[in-house]
């Protein structure tokens, strides 16, 4: 093995390192979303894991399939954007910053 082939390797530890310490942080984050007029409502963590999600009793039946479906969808954009959100605060506090992964080409 070549020792660039040995810094690509080292290059790709450091990498995951740096990954897994951007999801611990981010798993401490939650983010909320709601669609369907607040009817759905879904719980996320700072890695997108979908800790909770909610129907209200009022949307339960057949005819409101579609409702429902769009709200889901709502809900988890929701959320999502709002991971985003916090994300990008944290880079630009510096708590937390993305692995460059430009050495790896």
């Amino acid at each position: 093995m070549g020792s660039s082939m040995l810094s690509k390797l080292k290059q790709y530890k450091d990498l995951r390192s740096q990954a897994k310490t951007v999801q611990d942080v981010l798993s401490k984050e939650t983010a909320h979303g709601s669609g369907a007029s607040n009817k759905v409502n879904v719980v996320m963590d700072g890695n997108q894991k979908i800790m909770s999600l909610d129907i209200d009793d009022s949307l339960l039946s057949p005819d409101n399939k579609e409702q429902i479906q769009k709200g889901i969808i709502e809900a988890l954009e929701g959320a999502t954007k709002q991971i985003q959100k916090i994300m990008a605060k944290k880079i630009q506090s510096g708590e937390m910053e993305m692995p460059d992964i430009s050495g790896l080409r």
